[in-house]
């Protein structure tokens, strides 16, 4: 059985006192979740958000990881640093860098065995566009993105990913996949990990799903059967939203 994992992407947003606040709200709201709980934090909140959550059942990750050991990357911060933090988990791959920032499939891979290398728990962001899906390019798309992040990870390593997928259409604009397309599109994507490896491996992996998941929808779409979490963007910073959710 997967055990389920809902966690929270800050994205830019709480200052350190901010991060306080929410995290000493959240704490008692979430003590007996029975889901692995995450809080992927912007980097000045690590080490202060690591603090506060030591002997509770909040994990805490970051949102990028450089490619790099170390170098001239300016403004890029590498595994070794996030892992001297006390960060666990990681985020890449997000649609929101992928727009922004240039990230590209080869770039999401080299990022993601540089995690794997040094011990994170990354969370792979993968999802269509509107047009794509509209378009019905969505289980091509799909599958071009999984096979490059993918490439060169062994089996063992890619079974300990966490894959969220995130239709882009759905993120920050309040539309949601129905409950059904959800587990459509998760179920594709855990048959195209049986694909690439086995299907050991794809009964093992853990997918969440990213588009816009919130306290009204939670409970059915966790309740598909290839729908193991959530990547929650804004209800997760709200305590009582982000634990409604994780409490579903």
């Amino acid at each position: 059985m997967r055990k389920p994992i809902i966690a929270g992407n800050w994205k830019m947003n709480n200052t350190v006192k901010d991060t306080e606040a929410l995290l000493t709200e959240l704490q008692p709201l979430v003590k007996d979740a029975k889901c692995d709980v995450v809080v992927c934090v912007p980097f000045t909140d690590i080490v202060r958000a690591v603090e506060l959550c030591k002997g509770t059942n909040i994990h805490v990750g970051a949102q990028n990881v450089a490619w790099a050991d170390k170098g001239a990357f300016t403004g890029e911060i590498s595994a070794a640093m996030l892992v001297e933090a006390g960060a666990e988990y990681v985020v890449l791959g997000h649609s929101e860098r992928r727009q922004y920032f240039g990230e590209t499939d080869e770039t999401v891979n080299k990022r993601l065995t540089q995690a794997i290398r040094n011990g994170l728990k990354p969370i792979l962001c993968v999802g269509e566009t509107l047009a794509e899906r509209e378009g019905n390019k969505t289980e091509g798309v799909l599958q071009v993105q999984l096979a490059g992040a993918f490439k060169d990870v062994e089996a063992k390593q890619a079974a300990d990913v966490v894959i969220a997928y995130e239709p882009v259409w759905a993120i920050g604009t309040g539309k949601t996949a129905t409950s059904a397309q959800a587990e459509e599109t998760i179920a594709f994507i855990r048959s195209e990990i049986a694909k690439l490896y086995d299907r050991q491996t794809a009964d093992a992996i853990r997918i969440q799903y990213g588009g816009s998941m919130n306290p009204s929808n939670a409970s059915e779409l966790m309740a598909q059967p290839d729908i193991d979490g959530g990547l929650i963007g804004g209800a997760s910073l709200k305590a009582a939203d982000f634990a409604k959710v994780v409490n579903f």
